[in-house]
């Protein structure tokens, strides 16, 4: 980090708890955090207990969030209920939706509700999926219609049951919005497709301005986070999309903290979303579904986001949203696709 970088290598430090000697970690931190923060410091990093029961903490001021009043809350939630759409605001149990839905914005899930992952950070229902619908593509179309929206953000369930892992159904959607609504801005978040070339080939090949694709958390923590994904494969789909795509296509990832990771370890992660030339990063608080799911190791203090912000921004991401209520999708619209990057 500009005008902070130290030549030590460091964690986010807790009261009573010693920092690591400088040979503890054979990659600097590059940046000095306060004492008083939160993320993982013990030398030997924390890892997420399994997904047993467990007490949920209590959550600091900062992710408190005030219930809006707005009449286009209603709104939104009817329309998407006449349409019979869903969405990952709902699904996912994402703290912002109030916010979103309030500004007449939502993030459109496709291929059904029902995940065949069980990820243990994720609140959507681990079923057997349910057939496609063939009529959602135009739903989605008319909803982004009837919203007005300038920036569109479609999503998925992982369909593992199916040959192309539902991206000729993401072809469809993208292809029927996009006729609806001239000139809008469409985001996609994908699931890994296992990696088959020929899956995100039938993305990419209806033009998304927008190809995201989160990585989570840190190499050490994908096994027991994301157990049927893996940190490379990830990675793999990123660099992937970029070179299918050109550089026309931007590239988008993200990291939950506060699952136990160290300050290098995500530096690790961001530098590695750089080497697969990932254009843009959101960094956001893990905060536990229900008690059957991973609990919150650290809540992350705004301060830390902050830097982490900055330390993005030297490694050459274009654009960098990190925050405590940082989502994948929060706030996509507040960046336009300018060419190539």
């Amino acid at each position: 980090m500009r005008g902070m970088m130290l030549p030590v290598n460091c964690v986010i430090s807790r009261p009573g708890i010693a920092k690591p000697s400088a040979t503890s970690h054979p990659r600097p931190a590059r940046m000095q955090i306060a004492a008083d923060t939160s993320l993982s410091s013990s030398q030997q990093p924390s890892t997420p207990a399994t997904t047993t029961l467990s007490v949920r903490r209590r959550l600091p001021e900062w992710l408190k969030v005030k219930l809006p009043t707005s009449s286009a809350f209603t709104r939104t939630r009817l329309l998407l209920s006449d349409l019979k759409l869903h969405t990952v605001c709902e699904s996912a149990q994402c703290p912002n939706h109030w916010e979103c839905w309030s500004k007449g914005t939502a993030t459109f899930m496709i291929a059904g509700d029902r995940c065949t992952r069980a990820c243990g950070f994720c609140a959507v229902s681990t079923a057997k999926p349910l057939a496609l619908d063939a009529d959602e593509p135009e739903r989605v179309a008319e909803a982004t219609r009837r919203m007005g929206l300038r920036h569109v953000v479609i999503t998925a369930v992982a369909r593992d049951d199916l040959p192309d892992g539902g991206a000729a159904h993401f072809q469809e959607t993208i292809s029927s919005v996009r006729e609806r609504n001239p000139g809008i801005i469409i985001e996609v978040l994908t699931p890994d497709f296992l990696d088959r070339e020929s899956s995100l080939d039938l993305v990419l090949d209806a033009r998304p301005e927008i190809f995201n694709h989160n990585l989570e958390t840190v190499r050490r923590l994908t096994p027991s986070v994301r157990h049927r994904a893996t940190y490379d494969r990830s990675l793999s789909v990123l660099a992937r999309a970029k070179a299918r795509g050109g550089p026309d296509l931007v590239t988008k990832s993200g990291l939950m903290l506060g699952l136990g990771e160290t300050i290098p370890e995500v530096i690790e992660a961001m530098e590695d979303l750089r080497a697969s030339r990932v254009d843009i990063l959101t960094l956001g608080q893990y905060l536990q579904p229900t008690l059957k799911h991973l609990p919150v190791v650290d809540f992350i203090s705004p301060q830390v986001f902050a830097q982490l912000k900055k330390e993005a921004e030297a490694l050459g991401f274009v654009h960098v949203a990190s925050g405590p209520l940082v989502r994948s999708s929060y706030h996509a619209d507040e960046f336009t696709p300018s060419g190539p990057t």
